[in-house]
């Protein structure tokens, strides 16, 4: 079976390039580094995230930077028409050009059509994450979550196991003092009655750009 590999060097790549896309229009794109980074280092072939009208941009300038690193796929699921639009609007301000697919629709509607994804990040303002979560089609060999905006619900009231589904196999989650909050996990493959090795830990590093520390997770 074909495992989820991390590669370095395309994580590397992505951040940078996420970081020359962003000085000129945000401050402060600590999330959209981190998150492009982790996508194109997992080769992510078909990353999906979540966006309404009137929210940041930055983090989807990320994901469509590390989806032409992949040669992958980058969707984005909006609950209307004027999402649709400002969201096209708000990735050409940014000087951003991109494939990304923009699709309109409610979140079981959308995802039917969406097969394995690898990578999903989701606003945890939004209402309907978590039927987004639950009606994910997560890739068979393994897949990574990610939710930001964690302290609008609160860090310790927020638990995987509470929106997924029951046969989703969480190898291992963290929650990242990144932007206002990031939970992450690790969906592992999913073979049916066959028994996966997990994969071993990694550490991952985040450089806070306000104060200039450094963080260090194991992930």
């Amino acid at each position: 079976m074909i495992q989820m590999v991390w590669s370095q060097e395309i994580a590397s790549r992505a951040y940078l390039d996420t970081v020359k896309a962003l000085c000129q229009n945000f401050k402060e794109p600590g999330m959209s580094e981190f998150l492009s980074a982790m996508a194109a280092g997992w080769n992510s072939k078909l990353i999906v995230e979540s966006w309404s009208y009137g929210s940041p941009i930055a983090t989807s300038v990320g994901l469509a930077v590390a989806a032409r690193h992949t040669c992958g796929r980058h969707v984005c699921v909006v609950p209307d028409e004027r999402s649709r639009l400002g969201y096209i609007k708000a990735m050409e301000e940014a000087g951003t050009v991109s494939s990304t697919a923009v699709i309109v629709g409610e979140a079981e509607e959308v995802m039917e059509g969406l097969h394995d994804v690898d990578f999903l990040v989701l606003d945890l303002k939004r209402k309907d994450f978590d039927r987004v979560l639950r009606c994910a089609k997560l890739n068979h060999d393994g897949a990574v979550l990610a939710c930001k905006n964690a302290c609008h619900r609160g860090i310790s009231g927020f638990r995987w196991h509470g929106v997924l589904e029951k046969w989703t196999r969480v190898v291992r989650s963290l929650f990242l003092p990144v932007g206002q909050g990031l939970h992450v996990a690790h969906a592992g493959a999913n073979s049916g009655s066959v028994r996966t090795k997990k994969c071993p830990s990694r550490w991952i590093k985040y450089i806070d750009h306000r104060s200039g520390e450094e963080h260090v997770f194991r992930g």
